[in-house]
């Protein structure tokens, strides 16, 4: 049985900090960044919580390619793909 997987890009309060992750579970990894469960992580120190992109692919690897691809483009680049879906940058980990 193949598993899925999603990408993400997180922001924070004031959008000048991109957090791009790759998980199996979207929504306990938005709690888990909500709640800073891991106190020493990037995401944590920056106050990045707030969901601006997700999108879902039916296995890990398409998901993890995905990741890799917008990792190595730029900022402004990761801009215009947030704007793409999501224009008022608002919080998306409702949607879920």
């Amino acid at each position: 049985m193949e598993r899925g997987g999603t990408v993400y890009i997180m922001t924070n309060k004031h959008h000048t900090v991109l957090y791009t992750g790759v998980t199996s579970d979207i929504v306990s990894r938005v709690i888990e960044h909500h709640e800073k469960y891991y106190p020493q992580s990037f995401t944590a120190k920056f106050n990045v919580n707030k969901l601006v992109y997700y999108r879902t692919f039916t296995s890990i690897e398409e998901a993890i390619m995905e990741e890799k691809r917008i990792k190595g483009g730029s900022r402004a680049k990761k801009i215009a793909l947030i704007n793409s879906v999501n224009p008022s940058w608002k919080e998306l980990s409702e949607e879920l």
